[in-house]
């Protein structure tokens, strides 16, 4: 990724683009810097406001750790995505913390916190900008509260496994149960169990080396509903 590219990024990702003068732009563009990270790095550790996160491709994903050291996943990034939740500088209303892996080898563009947080108090768009994007990443994570409140398990994975198909296009799941555990916030012994379950009533087909195929979707959509 070059420079021009960098910029091409920045221009059609932030809305309030042409709304910022000439040195913002290039104090903009100075402060974004091209970050790759390598699969299973930390990115952002909840603490630091590392910056607004601009995913050129990889996947990233955004969790909370709780004192036992449970993790609940909130949401996955993938190419196209921006994470405003690191950059917590600029969203001070935001008490807990989150932190962002990568869950591959990921190429982003970072927007200095810093830099953000400056120009969100001088330019009234780009916190407007701020808030809606981090809005929208809050419907997710309340869709994975819902889930984890007040869905059965059964529901819950199956939702899981669609969405996963859904997301690739294929027809299998390359996740290990372990992995799987950590997207839901559940145990893998849980997970191991309702996957068998679910062999066992032909929805799907398991193996350490295939992964997860899905064998039946319209019986698998029906425990959704």
């Amino acid at each position: 990724m070059n420079d021009n590219e960098v910029i091409e990024l920045l221009q059609s990702n932030f809305s309030f683009w042409e709304k910022m003068n000439e040195h913002d732009k290039q104090t903009f563009i100075r402060s974004s810097q091209k970050v790759c990270f390598s699969k299973g790095t930390n990115i952002h550790n909840g603490n630091d406001c590392t910056g607004v996160i601009l995913i050129k491709s990889g996947n990233l994903r955004i969790y909370m750790l709780s004192d036992d050291g449970k993790e609940v996943t909130l949401s996955r990034l993938f190419a196209g995505d921006m994470c405003m939740l690191s950059a917590s500088c600029v969203l001070d209303s935001i008490t807990f913390d989150v932190l962002v892996d990568a869950e591959e080898d990921s190429e982003c563009v970072v927007v200095g916190g810093c830099a953000y947080e400056d120009l969100a108090r001088r330019l009234p768009e780009a916190k407007i900008f701020a808030l809606e994007t981090a809005l929208a990443r809050f419907s997710d994570v309340m869709w994975v509260m819902q889930q984890i409140l007040f869905m059965s398990m059964d529901k819950r994975l199956a939702i899981f496994l669609l969405d996963e198909i859904a997301k690739t296009g294929y027809d299998t799941v390359k996740l290990t149960h372990e992995q799987i555990a950590k997207y839901m916030g559940s145990a893998r012994e849980v997970v191991s169990r309702m996957l068998k379950y679910f062999s066992t009533e032909g929805l799907i087909s398991s193996s350490r080396s295939e992964g997860i195929k899905i064998l039946d979707k319209k019986r698998l959509r029906a425990l959704t509903l």
